[in-house]
């Protein structure tokens, strides 16, 4: 990305002054203003909010949710994983959809994110978001520095609800499982909730979106033996409708980007 194609992604973000890497002290006499800077000292990231993880519902006893969950933990591996979920006759939505979509980007990365649910252009390829949404997250992955080379994408949902409608909480209840199952394989070591629901199914909390975006909480993971931080953000769907929620997003994005240096300067030292 060029510097001109980069301003004017900050533009679209809602970016509308520059800052520069030192404040100005606009007190100071003449003559001292660029010569005694004050130094910023980077902001650490926001601490976590320690919050289980937890289902959509406090519990459920239908047993496809405990016929899902037994499934699940047999996998020993991502690849058994992606052949119990495709093979799996306990939720309706196998039937109507094209494909299952499983999961695009690098296993290894480190760094997962978690959308919704397929549309038809996902359903059609087999890959989560390749349409419009996915189009818009590759861009904003690209704002920071990052693209799926370098990060591990999936959904709560992997199969596409017929007409792009909602899915029912028991639908979520069946699906839970295998994701918290393929998290638990791939052992991130962040977590990026992208949108809502993913929020909802991942931490059980029931506010809403734009209460519980820009910080980091803490999700409990079974099979992992300590809870991920994950950092709850827009959904890119959401960002097509509401341009104004930009400005939002781009914050987000922006801690996400900073944690990582953080992360990657902790690992150096």
């Amino acid at each position: 990305m060029d510097a001109w194609a980069a301003l004017r992604w900050q533009v679209e973000w809602g970016a509308d002054e520059a800052l520069e890497e030192q404040p100005v002290r606009r007190l100071a006499p003449p003559g001292q203003v660029a010569a005694e800077p004050v130094a910023l000292r980077p902001a650490p990231p926001p601490r976590p909010v320690a919050v289980p993880a937890a289902t959509p519902r406090a519990a459920s006893t239908l047993p496809v949710v405990s016929q899902a969950e037994r499934v699940a933990q047999a996998a020993a591996s991502i690849e058994a994983l992606r052949a119990a979920l495709a093979s799996f006759e306990g939720c309706a939505l196998r039937d109507t959809a094209t494909n299952l979509v499983f999961a695009d980007g690098n296993e290894q990365a480190g760094l997962m994110l978690i959308g919704e649910g397929p549309g038809a252009e996902e359903d059609r390829e087999g890959r989560p978001f390749v349409g419009a949404s996915g189009r818009l997250l590759d861009r904003m992955l690209a704002s920071i520095g990052l693209d799926r080379t370098r990060v591990l994408i999936t959904n709560v949902i992997p199969w596409r609800p017929p007409g792009n409608r909602a899915p029912t909480d028991t639908e979520i209840l069946v699906c839970l499982p295998f994701l918290l199952r393929h998290v638990a394989l791939v052992r991130p070591r962040r977590l990026v909730l992208l949108g809502g629901m993913a929020t909802k199914s991942l931490t059980g909390q029931v506010q809403g979106i734009r209460r519980l975006r820009g910080r980091w909480i803490e999700v409990a993971i079974p099979g992992l033996p300590g809870p991920i931080p994950a950092l709850p953000v827009l959904h890119p769907a959401y960002l097509l409708r509401t341009p104004g929620a930009k400005r939002d997003a781009w914050a987000d994005w922006l801690l996400l980007r900073r944690t990582l240096d953080a992360d990657s300067a902790v690992a150096a030292s």
